[in-house]
């Protein structure tokens, strides 16, 4: 019988087969879920100890707008808190005490229905979670801010934002903590408030050329006096266009007008006659009007005029201070006398249709907040409240409170 030698080769192949095989084996026997190979490991961690409170209480209704929403941790500290209304937008908060502790930084909205979930940790790292809903108050008494300047606009550098609320003000610190003016360049801007229900605004000095400014009224929720509440929310958008300061000297009866601190024009004027003098100060235009009706009962000087058809009107006072074309006096009065009841008067003809007259001039290349300085008149400084005339008070005084604050 013929018996073939094995070769090396083969022999080697197979004992290196049996040795993967040993090896796979082993790695399977070793990776088997089953059985009891489980005896070992570490046991799950328990529950977590901390323990989330939330007020008001979850399906709450009629719940207060500001002091009531409170997210409170025990036995751990709170790592998360998000409150938000049905459309998503997210109310503001902070964590205190280490922790313990979430409260919002701002007031809620009114008649807004809420989610709360709020995540705490326990020493172990261990976390806890609670999840709420309410929904705040529908108020029956409402208040709404009017603002000015309108929304879009052009203004001079002069121009403040002002608002005059419906309702006076009892709680004026919640209320201007809800309006926040911001502007491009950056500026610091204050609050003053002239009575209970007007707040004005503005930087220290005139705004700068080309400046963007915002205004945000988040006024819907805020309770401004007991039991009467906001129901605004506002963005307001307006830019300040070029620099253009008139100063008008009584005693020379000139006006000088300066734009981006260059003189454009001297212009011939007419102010306020002895006994009816005008009041000297910085003023701003609040108003202008092609032709208005000015009737002297409706200031205090009874019948002593009633003009139905002024042109070119510029308003400096609430009181009744007007920049205006004038075209029943002769021109030679203009740069000469002083003959009107408190207005700065300039010549224009009847129906300011002459584009070339002093007044049709200055009306065409004036902004509603341009400034317009009044001095050398034997009147005394105008009131800071009376018209957008805030910059007559010293930055040190501004958002003091005054005496009918």
């Amino acid at each position: 019988m013929n018996v073939q030698p094995i070769s090396r080769s083969r022999g080697r192949r197979g004992a290196l087969s049996a040795l993967l095989l040993g090896t796979v084996l082993t790695l399977v026997s070793a990776c088997d879920g089953g059985g009891s190979g489980n005896k070992g490991d570490k046991p799950a961690d328990g529950p977590s100890q901390a323990v989330v409170n939330i007020a008001p209480k979850d399906g709450a209704g009629d719940v207060a707008t500001s002091g009531a929403l409170k997210v409170t941790a025990e036995q751990g500290s709170l790592t998360s808190v998000k409150v938000a209304d049905a459309k998503g937008n997210a109310i503001d908060g902070k964590i205190t005490s280490g922790g313990a502790a979430w409260e919002p930084t701002t007031h809620l909205g009114a008649s807004t229905k809420y989610t709360v979930d709020a995540i705490a940790k326990d020493k172990k790292g261990r976390t806890s979670a609670k999840h709420a809903t309410f929904t705040t108050l529908t108020p029956q008494n409402t208040f709404v801010g009017y603002f000015t300047p309108e929304d879009g606009t052009t203004v001079g550098v002069g121009m403040p934002v002002s608002i005059n609320f419906s309702r006076g003000i009892t709680d004026p610190k919640a209320v201007e903590r809800a309006v926040k003016v911001t502007a491009e360049p950056a500026v610091d801007v204050k609050g003053h408030w002239f009575g209970n229900d007007r707040l004005d605004l503005r930087p220290e000095k005139y705004w700068a050329p080309g400046t963007k400014v915002t205004v945000n009224l988040n006024l819907d929720g805020v309770q401004g006096r007991e039991g009467v509440y906001g129901t605004q929310t506002k963005t307001v958008k307006f830019t300040v266009g070029r620099s253009q300061v008139s100063t008008v000297d009584v005693k020379s009866h000139q006006m000088t007008v300066e734009r981006d601190g260059k003189v454009l024009k001297t212009v011939p004027i007419s102010a306020g006659a002895p006994g009816h003098s005008t009041y000297n100060g910085q003023m701003v235009i609040s108003e202008k009007l092609e032709v208005t009706r000015m009737d002297g009962s409706t200031v205090g000087f009874g019948g002593e005029y009633d003009i139905k058809d002024v042109p070119h009107a510029m308003r400096l006072s609430n009181s009744g201070t007007f920049l205006h074309g004038n075209y029943w006096s002769g021109e030679g009065t203009f740069g000469s006398e002083n003959v009107s009841h408190g207005c700065v008067g300039l010549f224009d003809q009847r129906g300011g249709g002459d584009s070339s007259t002093p007044a049709a001039w200055f009306f065409e290349n004036s902004l509603v907040g341009d400034v317009v300085v009044v001095k050398n008149s034997p009147d005394k400084t105008i009131q800071p409240e009376n018209g957008l005339n805030g910059w007559n008070m010293p930055w040190s005084e501004w958002g003091k409170p005054g005496k009918d604050s």
